[in-house]
């Protein structure tokens, strides 16, 4: 029989989003460190595992990539269901990518509400394709601004190509999952 080792922490992630903002190729880059130009379509929800250690502990992460089609949208509540935090994901050269936005917090919050009481979730923001910022048609600015107004944990932007901020997107949100727990405090420093 196989030794399983055990986490300290496990955290269950959701990343939504319009369809074909960048949620599979980020996630992927994040997970082994590639862009991969030949991802398709996800057709309801992917599931992948990431294991890190962060302070000294054993963090297990869940990662589960939403669909971003209409069609498959009434499922996300069902999914939502035991998360830890969630990454709504938008194209900053696309700005019909966040027409979608508040829709999309809805379901999503509703999800976790039908579930879970106490705290709400928290939600970052990732403006993805920053390799492609010359052709920007939302600012930074604009994307704060929708993430003070929604009330979002906060705003980072990436891109899956160059791998400009993966890893410290998912490191900060990691982080606060654990200040959350309990863990770490808000003096803790980060590294």
């Amino acid at each position: 029989m196989k030794n399983k080792i055990s986490s300290d922490f496990l955290f269950k992630l959701v990343i939504f989003g319009d369809g074909g903002v960048g949620k599979t190729t980020l996630v992927k880059r994040y997970l082994t460190g590639i862009f991969d130009t030949s991802t398709t379509m996800t057709i309801g929800v992917d599931f992948y595992g990431k294991k890190l250690m962060m302070y000294g502990k054993k963090v297990s992460l869940q990662i589960w990539d939403f669909a971003g089609e209409d069609r498959f949208r009434f499922l996300l509540p069902s999914y939502v269901h035991g998360a830890s935090g969630g990454i709504f994901m938008f194209d900053i050269t696309r700005y019909t990518s966040l027409k979608n936005f508040e829709d999309w917090l809805n379901i999503f919050r509703n999800g976790y509400h039908m579930n879970q009481h106490g705290n709400t979730l928290p939600i970052l923001m990732v403006g993805g394709k920053l390799d492609l910022k010359y052709k920007r048609s939302v600012t930074h600015d604009q994307a704060k601004k929708a993430v003070q107004i929604q009330n979002l944990y906060d705003y980072i932007e990436c891109s899956a190509k160059t791998g400009e901020n993966v890893e410290e997107l998912f490191q900060r949100l990691t982080r606060l999952l654990m200040q959350r727990s309990g863990f770490l405090t808000q003096e803790t420093r980060t590294y």
